[in-house]
């Protein structure tokens, strides 16, 4: 397969991933997270939290920031 290709794939089941959902449901708390990993949805006692599904968004956007910094390091490292 060539690198084309390979990028459409990799790009179409980036796609798919992202419309999935996962919904945990414990004690009174219930969240829906996509397969980009945004909460979709948090509420606790059936009310929906919008503050905490924010904070909780923003924290993994952090997180994966870091992450990329943290990938292009160890990438420089070794060139």
């Amino acid at each position: 397969m060539n690198n084309a290709k390979m990028m459409i794939k990799a790009y179409q089941l980036r796609q798919a991933i992202e419309k999935e959902m996962v919904k945990v449901e414990e004690e009174g708390v219930k969240i829906t997270i996509g397969g980009d990993l945004k909460i979709k949805q948090i509420s606790i006692n059936n009310e929906e939290n919008d503050i905490l599904k924010n904070a909780v968004n923003n924290a993994i956007r952090k997180t994966q920031e870091m992450q990329v910094l943290k990938m292009k390091e160890l990438i420089d490292l070794t060139d």
